[in-house]
């Protein structure tokens, strides 16, 4: 499972880094060491914590004026459910929750799994979910 070190971790929860400590200081979330003894939260651990910060600050409507035709959501796959063609996969970005459609195999091909960093690119209805170089 993938680590994300303070800093990546505030960043996709659109927080600050002293946040991101107080919280894993607190308790709140839970954190690690990485190799290098940094502190670290797992992926899986901040995409659960990621929904629950969402549900407690929904966004609403109001508060957007414009957007562009074509929108990037960098968050955390928190969720993926797989048949033997189809797969759901789910996002949060920050506030957001975005879910994908798309095949099984372009599921199994990006390694998407709970924790995982992800993309989701939108544009009209069609939703297109892209692994970021590392």
């Amino acid at each position: 499972m993938p680590l994300f070190r303070v800093r990546e971790a505030a960043a996709l929860l659109g927080v600050s880094d002293d946040t991101v400590r107080r919280w894993t200081e607190s308790g709140r979330l839970s954190a690690t060491s990485d190799d290098a003894g940094r502190q670290a939260i797992d992926g899986a651990v901040l995409a659960r914590f990621a929904q629950e910060l969402a549900a407690e600050n929904p966004v609403t409507a109001g508060q957007i004026s414009r957007q562009s035709a074509r929108n990037h959501f960098t968050g955390l796959v928190t969720n993926v459910v797989r048949d033997t063609v189809m797969a759901q996969v789910e996002l949060q970005a920050g506030p957001f929750r975005v879910v994908s459609l798309m095949s099984r195999e372009a599921a199994d091909d990006l390694g998407l799994q709970p924790g995982v960093l992800a993309v989701a690119s939108v544009k009209s209805t069609n939703v297109v979910v892209e692994i970021p170089d590392s």
